[in-house]
């Protein structure tokens, strides 16, 4: 990516033109930030596979893939980076490139049940809350008898809490 985009650059002269110009040539899930001297570039892939998020740390602007980054350094959650969007940040302030926007986003349902930190906030879900819903859903479709029910990776607590919950079987770590 980073080759493409250095490509690109020798032909459109602006850095934020050159990521605008290599994002159709890139197949797949991603997310970037971009750094020049003088400006701070970050886009989604136009399918929205990965989450990317802007958020306010004083009189800057930082970006991570998940709220809690945000939460952990003390910055404030801004918006979500939208799917094939482009942002620059840079002295005159932030700008916003939408030639990549279609409009529908195709998120990797594995940010929701593996990757994204319970305390992360995702397309306006708490994380945690939507694992519950889906052990709950789980405990609907798939009852079993058990004498307790335990989440196994820690990514499954939350839904484990949730299946519990439904079930009425007593949940134990």
């Amino acid at each position: 990516i980073a080759y493409i985009i250095a490509r690109e650059r020798m032909h459109s002269g602006s850095i934020e033109e050159a990521v605008r110009r290599t994002m159709p040539q890139i197949q797949g899930a991603y997310s970037l930030l971009v750094m020049s001297p003088q400006k701070l570039i970050a886009a989604r892939d136009p399918n929205g596979f990965r989450p990317l998020c802007m958020g306010r740390l004083g009189k800057g602007y930082v970006f991570a893939s998940e709220t809690c980054a945000l939460d952990a350094c003390g910055a404030e959650f801004v918006r979500d980076v939208e799917p094939g969007e482009i942002v620059v940040v840079d002295p005159s302030g932030v700008k916003s490139i939408r030639d990549h926007c279609t409009g529908r986003i195709s998120p990797c349902i594995f940010e929701y049940i593996y990757f994204a930190r319970p305390d992360s906030t995702m397309y306006g879900n708490n994380i945690h809350t939507i694992r519950k819903l889906l052990g709950k859903a789980l405990a609907k479709e798939a009852p079993v008898e058990a004498d307790l029910v335990t989440g196994v990776p820690d990514s499954s607590i939350s839904a484990a809490i949730g299946y519990a919950e439904a079930s009425g079987i007593p949940y134990e770590m």
